[in-house]
């Protein structure tokens, strides 16, 4: 893996992704420290997330949507994501690391990680209506 000077935006960007559960995208964090970074830009935010990403301090999420989303929980938990407003909220579960086992049993390779999503609709969306 390759090694990088740390840096106070990088370090920031860690700090925020780790102090909410928001699960935000790119823009959402480079909003809400452009102020303290002035000359930060959207292409830094998305650099030091890759860095972040390649050193295991933050996972990348892909739910099919327009934006990409991060989360600083790193230990293997599932989510749940809301069809109407798009939130994505932890899903408190223990993770089923004997599925893997089972799994590379059974297809003769090796299960490296597995990603369990279950989509619906929220509680604040049911209360909508």
């Amino acid at each position: 893996m390759k090694t990088y000077r740390p840096s106070k935006q990088r370090k920031r960007i860690l700090e925020l992704l780790r102090s909410t559960d928001t699960h935000p995208t790119a823009s959402w964090i480079y909003d809400r420290l452009k102020k303290e970074f002035p000359a930060l830009s959207l292409g830094t935010v998305y650099r030091n997330l890759r860095i972040l990403q390649e050193q295991g301090e933050i996972t990348h999420l892909d739910f099919g949507s327009t934006f990409d989303r991060f989360d600083g929980r790193v230990e293997p938990h599932y989510h749940f994501i809301c069809e109407r407003c798009g939130k994505i909220t932890d899903v408190m579960v223990p993770a089923l690391k004997d599925i893997e086992g089972s799994f590379s049993s059974e297809l003769g390779g090796k299960v490296l990680r597995h990603r369990i999503e279950f989509f619906g609709i929220c509680s604040e969306c049911l209360a909508k209506g």
